[in-house]
């Protein structure tokens, strides 16, 4: 057969033009692809350049806190938000960043910046970040102490405790337990050094006390783990906290309390009484009398008399001197005896009680004998109690007493004196109580005791039966107004993109 060479040479060019035309949608479609690759990458450069910028925001203001640590107005004086135009290292304007700053409520130190980063050459894009920044306050524990302390059998602790002295523990801690020292002389007991955080609390199954001397809880021997009491485990020694700090300049609260026109003065009488109320007031008694002693020696044996300051501690009679407004800077001062009570709502307050001059003999007293309540316990409701000498709770006192407040004894303790069952009150024997349950801190310059044992069995003899203390975790970044902190520098707590 006779090939027809015109025939071939039209199949040569159906062919070109099929294979041309899919190589020229080829090159199209790659052309396509780098252009879209080639502008996906413009913008995703403009958005990682957009993101360091509002990092940039923020450590800005990071810089800014740390030189002046109360302006949350970027040095302008009037609201925000506030813009800074932002330049490359050849002095290149090529973006800026819009800073949007809440401060802190009142006593909180928690500031939050939000920075939102934008690039000149496409305004379009922008990324945006959020930082929470704060400073610290000294309100790291559930109970701080100067001094010796002993936890006996029913107490339960949820929360951190620190001594920088020793701790004997009988009870229940469900956070760490640490003490500056290595061994200490407990004064409960006779015999030798022992850990500078202990228990007498026998092993399982026995759950009974050692009434003495503990060899295997002393020095040389190895630190047993006692899970059953110290379930996040005991540390010491460790670094001692600084008290003095912890200590509030009652000073400087008096002079906000001045200013606020919440400061009281010598009551004439035996000091007051202040009954928190939700809609953000106080009424304010003057106390003329107190509970009188009960027949009998109401101690053990007159030996409690000892206890420097022993008394009731329990109001008679009062007369209600009116009702006033919390104060704008959250800062109460009575200079007298004082007793708290009451509920807030959306309240953050400092109440402190101290005479000046600061003489030993004339230190004052906080005494909480009611209850005193939070109504929001997420860091809107805080209380802080700072007593120049001792934070109290009396005779005549709840049954099942519940404190909400950080509560500091500057220079005393906190606790409950010993009274015997002879302290009778129209029938009534005040002398032992039920629960007794904190939540917020304890800091005590001197040993802490709400209630009293018997050293040889571990019977309870006197004040609350059962004690519950829980750490607030909110007062470490929100505590009271005034309270003292760590340090004048602010942390990243948290940190997100949004």
């Amino acid at each position: 057969m006779i090939k027809n060479p015109q025939l071939n040479r039209g199949y040569l060019v159906i062919h070109a033009l099929v294979f041309g035309t899919v190589g020229v949608m080829i090159i199209g479609a790659i052309i396509s692809w780098a252009l879209v690759s080639h502008r996906a990458a413009i913008k995703f450069g403009q958005k990682e350049q957009a993101f360091q910028i509002a990092e940039a925001g923020i450590e800005y203001y990071r810089w800014h806190l740390a030189h002046a640590p109360q302006d949350f107005q970027d040095g302008t004086g009037v609201a925000g938000p506030y813009v800074h135009d932002y330049f490359d290292k050849d002095g290149n304007k090529i973006g800026a960043f819009t800073l949007t700053i809440t401060p802190p409520l009142v006593g909180s130190t928690v500031v939050t910046v939000l920075s939102e980063g934008q690039v000149l050459i496409n305004p379009e894009v922008s990324r945006k970040i959020e930082a929470i920044m704060a400073i610290p306050s000294l309100a790291k524990f559930a109970v701080a102490a100067n001094a010796q302390m002993r936890f006996g059998v029913g107490t339960e602790v949820f929360g951190p405790i620190h001594s920088n002295d020793g701790i004997r523990f009988d009870g229940l801690a469900h956070n760490i337990v640490t003490s500056a020292k290595a061994k200490y002389d407990d004064p409960d007991h006779i015999g030798d050094n022992e850990f500078g955080v202990h228990t007498h609390l026998r092993p399982p199954p026995q759950g009974d006390i050692y009434p003495e001397f503990v060899p295997a809880e002393a020095p040389p021997a190895p630190v047993a783990n006692r899970g059953e009491v110290f379930l996040a485990g005991r540390q010491f020694p460790v670094p001692a906290i600084d008290f003095a700090g912890l200590a509030a300049d009652l000073a400087q609260i008096k002079a906000i309390a001045i200013a606020d026109g919440s400061y009281y003065g010598a009551s004439g009488a035996q000091g007051y009484r202040i009954v928190l109320k939700t809609n953000d007031s106080f009424d304010l008694y003057r106390v003329d009398s107190l509970v009188a002693t009960p027949g009998g020696s109401c101690s053990n044996n007159g030996t409690a008399r000892s206890q420097v300051g022993w008394g009731v501690w329990s109001i008679q009679d009062q007369v209600l001197l009116g009702n006033y407004p919390f104060p704008a800077h959250g800062a109460i001062f009575v200079e007298d005896q004082l007793w708290v009570e009451g509920v807030i709502d959306s309240a953050r307050l400092t109440i402190a009680s101290g005479r000046f001059p600061d003489l030993t003999a004339s230190r004052t007293s906080i005494t909480i004998n009611n209850d005193l309540l939070y109504t929001h316990y997420d860091g809107q409701d805080v209380i802080g109690l700072i007593a120049q000498n001792n934070i109290n709770v009396g005779l005549k006192s709840a049954d099942n007493l519940r404190i909400d407040a950080a509560l500091v004894a500057q220079n005393g303790r906190a606790g409950r004196y010993y009274y015997n069952d002879s302290c009778k009150i129209d029938g009534v024997d005040y002398s032992l109580r039920n629960i007794l349950t904190l939540y917020g801190i304890i800091a005590t310059n001197q040993r802490y005791g709400f209630a009293y044992i018997n050293g040889q069995n571990g019977e309870h003899v006197s004040g609350y039966e059962t004690r519950f203390i829980t750490y607030d975790h909110n007062l470490l970044y929100g505590p009271p107004p005034s309270f003292p902190l760590t340090s004048d520098q602010y942390q990243t707590i948290s940190w997100r993109e949004l």
